[in-house]
């Protein structure tokens, strides 16, 4: 029930879904009080226009994602973690698993191994049945990993976490059969600050490794760049409304997180 609510609830604080609901409002207006109808449509229009900003979306993502930006190369470990959410299960017509915007996740992973940062990899994520269905998304990770290289020896799977919570419980308990201590933390960078602390709350030394960066100091550059990248910048655009939402997503996720303790 947790999991289906942790999906449901927050649909209706994001930008789109706010205005939907105030959408809504405005028609039970209309049939009461057509005089306020204005006032919800308004709110939910500049809801709209606010997320889809770029300016607003660029600095969102950035408070999160450059907050564990390695300030050196990266240290050596005792394993590579790779955390779910970057696949999609090979259901027909796909002849494979497919990689998502976030399967940088996979491929960094695969690089720090043949980097020779550790010896194992550790891919963990299941998959909901009743949201895209398919293989766990720690075997479609495993096949992709061996496709480009990783042989399947140095790679470990935890199929069953269906959160970052879980992740954080089941890699520990594989570190603990293994006998490994410090691991290499591999995740979107926007996802790296809440995935850190819940590893380090299972009492895991995770050094962050994050990859899959949505804003780079060209995106914060160009937008101020001409007057026609300005005027550009200030239209609605549902990529930024897209990164806008994903960071409240995050900052929601960290919020009830840190109420039920797990950070």
């Amino acid at each position: 029930m947790f999991l289906f609510l942790s999906k449901l609830l927050p649909l209706f604080v994001y930008p789109l879904g706010l205005a939907c609901v105030l959408m809504v409002v405005a028609l039970v207006l209309s049939w009461k009080r057509p005089r306020l109808v204005p006032i919800p449509i308004a709110l939910g229009l500049i809801i709209l226009l606010v997320a889809s900003n770029g300016w607003v979306a660029n600095s969102m993502v950035q408070s999160l994602e450059w907050q564990h930006i390695p300030p050196t190369e990266l240290p050596q470990a005792e394993a590579i973690v790779i955390l779910g959410g970057a696949t999609r299960s090979a259901i027909p017509p796909r002849p494979a698993p497919d990689l998502n915007e976030a399967g940088d996740r996979v491929f960094y992973g695969a690089q720090l191994y043949q980097q020779g940062k550790a010896p194992v990899i550790i891919a963990s994520g299941g998959r909901i049945e009743w949201r895209g269905g398919g293989s766990p998304e720690s075997a479609d990770m495993a096949q992709i990993l061996e496709m480009i290289g990783v042989p399947p020896s140095a790679i470990l799977q935890d199929p069953a976490s269906l959160n970052t919570h879980q992740n954080a419980v089941n890699v520990r308990r594989i570190l603990q059969q293994e006998g490994i201590k410090k691991v290499l933390l591999v995740t979107s960078a926007m996802h790296t600050p809440r995935a850190l602390r819940v590893f380090q709350r299972q009492g895991i030394e995770a050094i962050p490794a994050p990859t899959d960066f949505l804003v780079t100091q060209q995106e914060l550059n160009e937008p101020n760049s001409s007057l026609a990248a300005i005027l550009l910048n200030g239209l609605p655009d549902a990529q930024n409304l897209d990164m806008t939402t994903r960071a409240i997503k995050e900052y929601i996720g960290t919020a009830v997180y840190w109420l039920r303790g797990w950070l």
